[in-house]
């Protein structure tokens, strides 16, 4: 908005376009960049893609691509009914099996996925429908479920860049894959490697303040919990402490990014679960809110969780597509409900 008094003619030509061009729909921000070389530089900076993301961040931008067996679809979202409006089938661009394409890290509407039949990594923006194969004929770019980690984030240069964590017989390999460049390198992993056993679960990374984060859990109760840290730009790794939450039952930490700052929704419990959300301010967690214990369901339904927010409101989906809504506003915190469900596999929010 222009402060009183100023007017259009008052700006330098690039504010102008910045300001229009961060209004308007992503293809035709890609279609802008033919324009003029000038234009090409400016919308491929990191402050043109933070604003237009904040600027396509209200409910009625809000879609979720969802794929199941048979079809890819990008569904909105009616925060007014709590309910899915109608379908927009997607075809994938390249070649796959049955729909088998797993979607393991996202960034600014691109995602990185990987093709399960053959355990390809790509990068594919499904709003301009460009994808490239991360897969090399030295063994790179191959994801294997269970035993790797995959976080995707940019450096301090707009360098799109993929950390990809492997586990191969015992041999522990870190490598980075740059989108400039169109290559992988190795990198050192300076930590307790015990982390990269099968006995812990690694979340895919969460990108927040020019560090990739995971979570990292031992699959029993009372097991080990941790949160290992990559600075993209030093490359370096670093261990935090999870929240302190109970280990008397299975515990999952699911990480956020809302507007540059970290959360954490901190799930624990057997029969009964009970879900916290924390900040991190530092190298430390501070609780935000509680919720009451939440009756009993499969822990197949809230162990893999992801969520976004609009008008104030958390909505958070589970593995099956349950949506719970959580008011932000509500003091002290009493609201998490299941609004509606959608039966679906893989799923990301654009």
């Amino acid at each position: 908005m222009l402060n009183k008094g100023i007017t259009m003619a008052d700006l330098p030509v690039h504010t102008i376009v910045f300001e229009i061009l961060t209004r308007v729909p992503a293809k035709d921000v890609g279609r802008s960049k033919s324009v003029y070389k000038q234009w090409y530089a400016l919308l491929s900076t990191q402050d043109f893609v933070r604003m237009h993301c904040s600027r396509s961040l209200v409910s009625s931008n809000q879609r979720v691509l969802l794929i199941d067996d048979l079809t890819c679809s990008v569904h909105p979202i009616i925060f007014q009914s709590n309910d899915y409006g109608p379908s927009s089938i997607v075809t994938f661009p390249f070649h796959h099996h049955n729909n088998d394409v797993s979607i393991l890290s996202h960034l600014n509407g691109l995602l990185c996925v990987c093709l399960n039949h053959t355990y390809e990594l790509l990068l594919w923006n499904p709003t301009t429908t460009a994808f490239k194969h991360l897969s090399t004929p030295d063994s790179h770019g191959f994801y294997i479920n269970n035993l790797d980690a995959i976080g995707l984030y940019v450096d301090a240069d707009d360098d799109y860049k993929v950390l990809h964590i492997t586990c191969r017989s015992g041999v522990l390999g870190v490598y980075v894959y740059s989108r400039e460049v169109d290559s992988w390198r190795n990198i050192p992993f300076i930590t307790r490697e015990e982390y990269l056993s099968p006995h812990f679960n690694w979340s895919a990374g969460t990108f927040c303040g020019g560090t990739l984060y995971f979570t990292v859990c031992e699959c029993w109760v009372g097991g080990t919990n941790v949160v290992i840290c990559f600075d993209v730009n030093s490359e370096q790794f670093k261990k935090i402490s999870f929240p302190p939450v109970p280990s008397t039952g299975m515990v999952q930490g699911v990480l956020v990014n809302v507007k540059n700052e970290l959360h954490m929704f901190a799930s624990t419990g057997m029969f009964e679960m009970t879900i916290d959300l924390w900040t991190l301010q530092g190298d430390y967690w501070i609780k935000v809110l509680s919720c009451p214990p939440i009756p009993p369901i499969s822990l197949s339904l809230w162990c893999d969780i992801t969520h976004y927010v609009t008008n104030g409101n958390w909505f958070v989906m589970t593995k099956l597509g349950k949506l719970f809504t959580i008011e932000m506003d509500v003091k002290p915190f009493e609201c998490f409900y299941p609004v509606t469900w959608f039966r679906v596999f893989r799923l990301a929010f654009t």
